[in-house]
């Protein structure tokens, strides 16, 4: 037997072995999420006229642009396997007030497929340069990224360090890092703890060969995955439909992509980069509680970029973006008055 065959298998297996050992805690733990506070925002109602702005290897990207009157664009940049609608809050803040750009990455939401060999940290810096370059080719930019997305910014100020202090006039990471991931964690989310086992972690350019199995496992696996979103991206009791939101993102990016993507982050090793950085005002914001890119990491950056704002969001999890939206707007404002540019 093949090794995928081996790993499917023995990835189905879990899946049944949760079904039947764990299911009756986990249909308890889905019932106590959506116990919660009912609140149901409209997310993915947000809508923009879309721009396609082709990539420098041919990749065309989904753009949507907010305008509004202001010297200042906001640029957004979204983490793993979610995609430009993980910012509702954000955009629901800014809307009208600030000109704003939302994207989503390179074989996510609606932009194209990557080619292959092309996920990549790096590929993701070029991509927003060549975003920057159509939709905002003038004026002010605050960059803000979340998870991939602040990898994303980190990979552009290595790549393109002139831009800081000219064009990028301030940066907000967002539960991110520079390097030192382990990849595991980056994972979970998009493979249910049922399939956290060594063989799938070692396995998953193998098993992405039979990404169509593994994506209907996932699927059977709906009530587990929902609980380990609910678990791994939150540290609060956030509302159901958060949590449901999160979980659809996660459930909507096909596993190959998952896999294309995985081998970056325990490559990634930019920390001797992120010195740039202090050329602008620079904030770094994350939950206390976040078990994706944990808090160190936060604090790492921060230690690293001199005159950057740190805010831990205590008790707070990787989706601070969501769960804090208050503060994380709160922040972004504050950034923003930094740059002493006009919103």
């Amino acid at each position: 037997m093949s090794a995928r065959r081996t790993l499917i298998g023995a990835t189905a297996t879990a899946v049944g072995l949760a079904a039947a050992g764990a299911g009756i805690g986990i249909a308890r733990q889905r019932r106590r999420i959506t116990r919660r506070t009912p609140e149901r925002p409209e997310f993915g109602s947000l809508r923009s006229d879309p721009v396609t702005v082709v990539a420098d290897d041919g990749t065309p990207l989904h753009v949507e642009v907010d305008d509004a009157d202001s010297d200042v664009t906001l640029v957004f940049c979204h983490g793993y396997a979610l995609n430009l609608d993980c910012w509702h809050f954000q955009r629901a803040h800014y809307r009208g007030r600030v000109r704003s750009v939302f994207y989503d990455q390179r074989s996510h939401g609606r932009s194209g497929r990557s080619p292959l060999g092309n996920a990549s940290i790096d590929q993701l810096g070029h991509d927003l340069r060549t975003v920057l370059d159509n939709v905002a080719p003038t004026g002010p930019v605050v960059l803000v990224g979340h998870s991939m997305g602040g990898m994303t910014i980190v990979a552009l100020a290595e790549q393109f360090p002139e831009l800081l202090g000219d064009r990028v006039v301030g940066v907000a990471l967002i539960s991110t890092t520079a390097g030192g991931l382990d990849p595991s964690r980056v994972l979970f989310p998009m493979v249910p703890g049922w399939a956290g086992t060594g063989a799938l972690q070692r396995g998953v350019a193998t098993l992405a060969r039979g990404h169509r199995a593994v994506d209907g496992l996932r699927r059977i696996g709906r009530g587990v995955a929902l609980v380990a979103t609910d678990q791994l991206a939150f540290g609060d009791d956030v509302p159901a439909s958060y949590v449901e939101f999160v979980d659809s993102m996660l459930a909507a990016t096909p596993f190959e992509v998952v896999a294309e993507f995985f081998p970056g982050f325990g490559d990634l090793d930019k920390f001797d980069h992120v010195g740039a950085l202090a050329k602008v005002p620079t904030t770094v914001i994350c939950g206390t509680d976040d078990k994706l890119t944990s808090i160190g990491h936060s604090r790492k950056l921060h230690s690293r970029i001199d005159g950057s704002e740190l805010l831990e969001c205590h008790g707070a999890g990787h989706m601070v973006i969501l769960e804090r939206h208050d503060e994380v707007d709160g922040e972004l404002d504050r950034l923003l008055g930094a740059t002493g540019v006009t919103a």
